[in-house]
């Protein structure tokens, strides 16, 4: 029989914990042991205690019965603190390891995987994973130790009845592998579905404005319920599938009980098998029947696991960034080359950027701008690795990006995009972001250097006043003053701002373009352009058109030039268009 690889894995998992499984297991064996020995203890009972004259000491019988469900009680109390003990391990390590895997995936991560979809895996899928573990590994263990004790002393009272019993093990294990293939499809088929409801949770959540000021409020209500039904209908079929095997078990079992009692009425009377020896078996073949269930039952969570396992090791799988390169042995110089760099995304034939042959000095400003689509932020994008170019070369003082390690290439670089990511922290940890031990005169010389005193003086808590959500606490113009502030704490020589104003007000902008005055600096800034009065300043403008250059020049100079760029100029100051 054929091992999965998913049960290798999760194998190697448990590893170093067999200790504690080990101590598991013996818990196990004990209970086993104590089923045919509460059956035994009523064939003494019956046939040496219901007499005249008792054989033993009757104070032996409440010791053997106690004695005997204290054992019981102590052993199962072992395997299920042991099991979970091990269990939570597992659990964290997987859901640590899938983490770990998110921080270190490529930029177009997502492109693949939903946010609900990975939000799915590491919090519901991993679950299944570990209840399906725990619940195979004491089940069919403890239940196959239990049986086999059962057995073994079922054959010890009557071979010929017991051979009757043995006849519903195939017919069982015929009916689990009937029902095991339509399981586990069904259950990969309900936790894509599952994961289709958590993006819809995770988006209408995220985009409660959205929904309110367009009112989405019906569609969102008709998508979540659309996808509800469909969860809600696999459930059923699973429930159906599940539900049917318990009684189709219970009904075999019946038939061979049928059976076995009329037997052991015939030898009885051939004085085969006495009293005590047919109750004790029948004892224990009813003891038997609640193992051989608990084993029908494992089908169900095996199959939800291993399906929740496939996607889980998908994601663990996933690939990662680069690891290769050296660190940069000191703070780089921010001179920037492209060389004939071009760049085409996975499954697409298009290329986004061709033939880039760009020069930029350390310390200069340059402004990208053209029409959507153009490749501005693809460009800009190659130079902390989010992708590495497809052809050519971008070479940062003189060396070759890709023999940089992306941790050396990105301590070089700061960003402040249009697209403002806050967390849910102090004002502090938001600004001195990946630093684990901020400095505080850094901190206030960034909040000076933003212009955010007085919004900081005015919070609650002052620097130590959690933001909410993505920044909530504050108005947009704030929210992105609090990310240049981060960067000036960076601190980088190369600074990259992707439409850092685009989405403000007159006013905000203002402050917005001043503490970016302060932040650029003696920087390298590369500067991806919304409204072209904020670039003029730029010691060079490069207009990019379907990921090619096609002009390269200060703000006059591309105006006199009346070509492309002033042609965007005219277009935006004109209003007949945007950009």
């Amino acid at each position: 029989m054929k091992v999965s690889p998913y049960i290798k894995r999760l194998v190697e998992y448990h590893r170093p914990y067999k200790n504690r499984l080990i101590l598991a297991f013996l818990g196990m064996l004990v209970t086993a042991a104590t089923e045919p020995i509460v059956a035994y203890i009523f064939k003494v009972l019956l046939d040496h205690g219901f007499v005249e004259n008792p054989t033993f000491p009757l104070w032996l019988v409440p010791v053997a019965v106690i004695g005997a469900f204290v054992a019981r009680g102590a052993s199962t109390f072992l395997t299920t603190y042991m099991m979970s003990w091990v269990s939570t391990r597992v659990l964290n390590e997987l859901r640590q390891t899938m983490f770990d895997r998110i921080l270190h995936v490529g930029i177009d991560f997502t492109s693949v995987k939903s946010t609900g979809s990975t939000i799915n895996s590491i919090m519901f899928e991993v679950q299944q994973i570990i209840d399906m573990v725990t619940k195979i590994f004491i089940s069919m263990i403890r239940c196959t130790l239990t049986i086999a004790g059962l057995l073994a002393y079922m054959l010890y009272i009557s071979w010929s009845l017991t051979i009757i019993a043995l006849v519903l093990m195939p017919l069982m294990t015929f009916l689990v592998r009937l029902t095991g293939k339509r399981l586990k499809r069904l259950n990969k088929d309900s936790l894509t579905v599952n994961a289709e409801l958590t993006q819809v949770i995770e988006e209408t959540t995220r985009a409660q404005q959205v929904v309110k000021i367009f009112g989405g409020q019906a569609y969102e209500r008709q998508r979540f319920h659309e996808r509800a039904e469909k969860l809600r209908r696999y459930s059923m079929r699973m429930v159906s599938v599940f539900a049917a095997t318990v009684p189709l078990t219970q009904i075999m079992t019946a038939c061979a009980m049928s059976v076995m009692i009329m037997l052991a009425l015939i030898q009885a009377s051939q004085n085969q098998i006495t009293v005590g020896g047919f109750i004790s078996f029948f004892t224990a073949m009813i003891a038997l029947l609640a193992p051989l269930k608990q084993l029908a039952e494992v089908n169900g969570p095996l199959q939800r696991g291993m399906a929740a396992a496939e996607a889980v090791f998908h994601l663990i799988d996933s690939p990662i960034e680069r690891t290769t390169g050296r660190d940069l042995p000191a703070r780089a110089q921010g001179n920037l080359s492209f060389v004939d760099v071009g760049f085409r995304y996975r499954e697409q034939e298009r290329a986004a950027l061709t033939d880039i042959n760009l020069e930029i000095g350390a310390g200069q400003t340059i402004a990208f701008v053209g029409m959507s689509g153009g490749g501005k932020t693809t460009l800009v994008n190659l130079i902390p690795g989010f992708y590495s170019a497809s052809a050519g070369k971008i070479l940062l003082d003189g060396t070759w990006l890709e023999e940089i390690s992306l941790s050396s290439l990105r301590k070089q670089i700061a960003m402040v995009s249009q697209h403002v990511v806050l967390f849910d922290d102090t004002v502090v940890a938001n600004i001195a972001y990946g630093d684990p031990e901020p400095d505080m005169e850094r901190v206030l010389g960034a909040i000076k250097a933003a212009y955010l005193d007085d919004v900081v003086a005015g919070l609650p808590q002052g620097v130590q006043t959690p933001l909410g959500d993505n920044g909530s606490r504050l108005s947009g113009g704030q929210r992105q003053r609090m990310a240049i502030a981060r960067a000036i704490y960076k601190n980088a020589p190369i600074l990259i701002l992707d439409e850092a104003t685009s989405a403000l007000d007159t006013e905000s902008e203002r402050a917005v373009q001043a503490a970016l005055d302060q932040l650029m600096k003696n920087r390298t800034t590369l500067v991806i352009a919304h409204r072209l009065s904020t670039i003029e300043r730029a010691d060079r403008i490069v207009v990019l058109s379907e990921g090619r250059i096609v002009e390269v020049g200060s703000h006059q100079e591309l105006l006199d030039k009346q070509a492309a760029y002033a042609n965007l100029y005219r277009m935006q100051f004109s209003g007949d268009g945007k950009q």
